[in-house]
């Protein structure tokens, strides 16, 4: 078996001095796409602020290729192979496209690999990034990470305010960088686009993992998503339910 390239054990995380993740284990592997979902609040993106250092992790252990990384500052866990797409879109708006890529280039990492992925990207090489669309402002965020040449992707939410079908060109992209042999670790709103790309998932809801199982036991389950979200008498489909409603209070 592959061994994991991103492993929690344990985790708990606070926001502001308030608990706000609670003893979350999981994986992600290499070449492939784990995906974690939840309703607003459930923790996620305070789980992903976590892991790339930008949250106190109060306890557990974070492994970046076999690594302990918890106690690393955020810009070295970059340097060991962590990327992070947030949900903001961040890029330097008053350099060009090709500006922002070199920025963010390490020693690895191919500036023509982002150009094959959004030959959007290519044609505005010479454009600052602030007059780009919020399509391919998110095409950039992507392309920094993936020119950082990262092991792991933490990718939050990319789809927010962007057209459905910007949404699916990206999820494309999301597997594609898995065929990179990279391991992405993806929250996402849209869950089935998520569960199509993805391989194993786990849901979250008040701060731990109520699930975790392979995507397609929940592609196209809506009821039981909503009951993994919000609570509910306990399922009896097959996949591991880590908790219902009674155990989580």
């Amino acid at each position: 078996m592959t061994a994991p390239a991103l492993a929690l054990e344990g985790v708990a995380v606070n926001r502001a001095e308030v608990p706000v993740v609670h003893d979350v284990s999981l994986e992600a592997a290499p070449g492939a796409v784990t995906v974690v979902l939840g309703a607003n609040g459930a923790g996620k993106t305070t789980l992903m602020d976590g892991i790339a250092g930008l949250a106190p992790v109060k306890s557990g252990t974070i492994r970046l290729d076999g690594t302990a990384i918890e106690k690393l500052q955020p810009y070295k866990r970059a340097r060991a192979g962590l990327g992070y797409v947030e949900q903001a879109r961040t890029t330097f708006r008053t350099l060009t496209v090709e500006q922002n890529l070199i920025v963010s280039q390490s020693a690895d990492g191919d500036i023509a690999t982002v150009y094959k992925l959004f030959p959007e990207l290519e044609k505005r090489r010479t454009l600052q990034a602030g007059y780009l669309s919020g399509g391919e402002q998110q095409m950039l965020v992507l392309g920094r990470a993936l020119v950082s040449a990262p092991k792991v992707v933490l990718i939050d939410e990319m789809s927010l305010g962007l057209a459905p079908l910007v949404v699916r060109r990206l999820m494309s992209t999301v597997g594609e960088l898995a065929g990179m042999g990279i391991a992405v670790l993806l929250i996402e709103q849209f869950a089935n686009l998520a569960l199509d790309v993805g391989t194993h998932a786990y849901v979250l809801r008040k701060g731990g993992v109520v699930f975790s199982g392979p995507c397609e036991e929940l592609r196209g389950d809506d009821e039981r998503l909503h009951r993994l979200y919000f609570g509910g008498p306990p399922l009896s489909a097959a996949g591991t339910d880590a908790a219902d409603e009674s155990e989580l209070e």
